[in-house]
Parts: structure tokens; sequence; C-alpha cells
């Protein structure tokens, strides 16, 4: 089990609330490197995301943080410490080794937390690695983003994909 005191809770705990946060998909989560990270002077990450399955040129998307990540990763790192290149990467007997994870490593980050919070077996099955894209731009609707806001937190290039996303969201326009 992964507890908020020990490296692979530290880890977690960063790797879901930046993919989150950053509307990522695994395979970006991963494939980013320490130097892909930017503190900002308001306390925010900004990150260039250089590879993803929706971007074939390779010309990659900015993203950023909230404060709470950003002190979540800030924490993960002084963890994992400035040797390693990947953002992040595995743990072996305590000491951070120098390769990323692997996406079905996040996946089952994200399957572990879900039932160390206390979700039923149905609901653990049904949460998927994609949930945290969903609700993240669902929430961004919500919070009264515009729809060009929230394509650019996601990457989306079609508004069609991104309604996709928005489809099932509980969003009262008369409040």
């Amino acid at each position: 089990m992964s507890t908020p005191d020990n490296p692979w809770g530290i880890r977690n705990r960063a790797i879901i609330s930046l993919r989150y946060d950053i509307l990522a998909h695994r395979s970006e989560l991963v494939a980013l490197m320490s130097d892909d990270v930017e503190e900002r002077s308001d306390g925010t990450l900004r990150l260039i995301i250089r590879r993803s399955k929706t971007d074939p040129f390779g010309m990659g998307r900015l993203a950023f943080t909230s404060l709470r990540t950003a002190r979540l990763v800030a924490e993960w790192l002084a963890w994992r410490g400035p040797e390693v290149e990947p953002l992040f990467c595995g743990i072996y007997q305590e000491p951070a080794i120098n390769r990323a994870l692997g996406p079905d490593t996040v996946k089952l980050v994200i399957k572990r937390t879900a039932k160390v919070c206390g979700l039923q077996k149905v609901e653990i099955d049904a949460f998927s690695t994609h949930s945290l894209r969903v609700g993240a731009a669902q929430d961004l609707l919500r919070n009264g983003h515009d729809t060009a806001a929230i394509m650019r937190a996601g990457g989306w290039k079609s508004v069609d994909v991104m309604a996709r996303y928005l489809e099932f969201a509980e969003h009262n326009v008369w409040v």
C-alpha cells in the first residue's frame, strides 16, 4: 500500500494530481522528462508535452498545474533526486531508478489508488485511466471555462472530440 510518507505514495499522489491538471494521456505522462518541467514565479508549473497521440508532427503543447500539484511534484522530485531524467521513474528497494515508468504502471497506480480510496470493485473496474482526463474536462466546464480553454488544456484539435468528453457533464448554463 502506498501512504503519503513512503516514496510510492509520494510518487503516486504526484502522478494522479499532475495527470488530472494537465489532462494527460498515460503515454504523455510517462514521456515527461525533468527538463520538461519549469517552476513559474507564481508557484505553479509549466510543462511541455512533447509526445502525444494527437500530435503526429511533434509540435508539442504547453500545460500548467495548480499550486497543489506543483507542491506534490516538488515533494516527489525532492525524494527522487536530481540525477534521474524521467519525471516519473520506478523505485527499486527505495532508490529511484533512471528509467521511465510504462503506461501500464500508471494504470495500476490509478486502480490501486481507487481501491485505497474505498471504491467498490465494480466502481474500480469502471474507473479507467481516462476517467481523470474526462473528469478534469468536465470540471473545467463546470468552473466556467470556455471551449477554447478546455481544448487547449486537453490538447484537443477538434470540438467534436472534446465534446465527447463533456457529453455527460452536469452543467446548468442558467445559474
